[in-house]
């Protein structure tokens, strides 16, 4: 043994250091360093330097790899060494001041069918899709592999029917006149499989609006890796909607825009070839009077990319973020004027549980702010923390002028009943934000759309549930909420 050491304190640390950074309970010690395992020898009788070296290792490896856990994770030192520690269990983060019910601000109803099994809803769309004047819900479910729609028939009173052929897992939808003829038709991504698979099984339909209520499909893009997300924009310039695809895939992904030929043909056109592609945003992102797109890659990318459009559809590539964490968790964007400085910023969290067995929030897991500088330079702002977040959304939640901010939670600790579902982000006006804990029923929430479904000036909210682990007894399907800030008796 190392003279002065015992030879099981030597492998204990050994074994710190290796899961440290490996996070491995299976390692052998002597299989990765046999050199520091040395042959029996008398003690040493002169200074005990082997036991002052194995208390510095003991102490300060787990400290470096604290360190540079905190650096891979982008919190603080402290906040790591309480995860590291498990200090305080499966506590809801400090930054979200959680009270275990519905906040005053809003009122809850389940609105659509009801949820009699474990509801699999992918994505929401809040819509006037039969264009009323009462806004609608667009539904993607994986549980039944249709796309319905919740009709706001009179106000308040809404009943689901399905619009869609059978599809397996929906992914997304858009709802948008795709053939410029005066109705709204509705896009859809098609995954394929909800669970991971390097079958090429999605596909893009799109379902032309009848003007009667009725729709025909069209499968206009099909034997793709799994489609997350598509958008409808003029991204050439010619006056017709193309297409923008992300496909997930597994680990074979791709991005790409479909150009429109006419009469529901499309011409594919590859951006790039790398798994993970969740979202994909048409926006025009420098300023420059041309659609640009903006796409959030996960899996092992982590980062957010940019496709700066000439006007003609040719585009060039910009890396606007990485985190460098490749197990960060990425799971949603999305664009806006977050400090009405003129240029659009960017919405990001990281929440994504889907990873582990069984899923599980991370303790990186958050809320950020890409603030634009101009020159598609971007300054990253941690909001909150907030395990499992999804579907980071702007809006003036109070009706104050300034744009807040709502999230919602598929992965959060649901076995501790004050874990939240729905966060607000008040825009306190300062560049700084206020979190507030809206609701912790219905939990594993992983999508929301934002409108004013009852006329009153203030925009409310629905949210769809992803409940495919335990526990399940705050199940909710499609819930709506409404807004009750312009109310003077809601609680400040």
């Amino acid at each position: 043994m190392i003279s002065g050491v015992g030879s099981d304190t030597w492998l204990m640390a050994n074994r710190w250091w290796f899961m440290a950074f490996q996070g491995s309970s299976s390692y052998t010690p002597t299989e990765q360093f046999p050199v520091l395992l040395m042959p029996d020898s008398p003690p040493s009788r002169g200074f005990p330097f082997g036991i002052i070296l194995i208390v510095l290792i003991i102490v300060g490896v787990p400290v470096v790899a604290i360190y540079l856990h905190s650096i891979r994770s982008g919190r603080s030192m402290r906040d790591t060494m309480k995860d590291v520690s498990g200090v305080g269990g499966e506590d809801v983060p400090d930054s979200i001041d959680s009270t275990g019910h519905t906040d005053a601000r809003l009122t809850s109803r389940a609105i659509g069918r009801s949820a009699s099994d474990r509801p699999y809803i992918t994505h929401v769309t809040a819509a006037d899709l039969d264009q009323d004047g009462l806004l609608d819900v667009l539904v993607s479910d994986a549980t039944t592999n249709r796309v319905s729609w919740i009709r706001q028939e009179a106000p308040g009173q809404f009943s689901e029917r399905v619009i869609s052929p059978f599809l397996m897992a929906p992914a997304r939808t858009q709802v948008i006149d795709i053939d410029l003829d005066g109705d709204l038709d509705v896009l859809i991504a098609g995954l394929g499989s909800l669970f991971p698979s390097n079958e090429k099984l999605g596909q893009v339909l799109i379902l032309e609006n009848n003007g009667t209520e009725s729709f025909t499909p069209h499968v206009v893009a099909k034997r793709l890796p799994r489609v997350a997300d598509v958008r409808a924009s003029d991204l050439d310039g010619d006056g017709d909607l193309d297409l923008a695809v992300a496909a997930f895939g597994a680990e074979e992904g791709n991005l790409t825009w479909l150009e429109n030929q006419g009469e529901w043909n499309f011409l594919s056109h590859p951006l790039h070839s790398l798994s993970g592609t969740i979202d994909v945003i048409p926006e025009d992102i420098d300023g420059d009077g041309d659609v640009d797109l903006v796409c959030l890659v996960s899996q092992e990318w982590e980062e957010i990319h940019a496709y700066l459009n000439d006007g003609s559809g040719q585009f060039e590539f910009k890396l606007l973020y990485g985190s460098g964490n490749d197990d960060y968790g990425s799971s949603g964007i999305s664009l806006a004027d977050l400090d009405a400085d003129g240029d659009l910023d960017l919405l990001y969290t990281n929440g994504d549980g889907f990873d582990y067995s069984p899923p599980q929030p991370r303790p990186w897991h958050g809320v950020q702010w890409l603030e634009n500088d101009g020159d598609l330079n971007f300054t990253f702002h941690r909001l909150t923390d907030f395990p499992g977040a999804y579907a980071p959304t702007a809006l003036d939640f109070d009706g104050d002028g300034d744009l807040d901010l709502v999230a919602v939670s598929c992965f959060n600790y649901w076995n501790t009943p004050a874990a939240q579902s729905l966060i607000w982000l008040e825009n306190n006006g300062d560049r700084t934000f206020t979190t507030h804990a809206l609701a912790n029923d219905p939990t594993h929430q992983i999508t929301i759309a934002v409108g004013d479904f009852n006329n009153d000036g203030t925009p409310d909210l629905v949210t769809g549930g992803m409940h495919f682990y335990a526990p399940y007894d705050r199940i909710g399907r499609i819930t709506l909420w409404t807004n009750q800030s312009s109310d003077e008796n809601a609680s400040p």
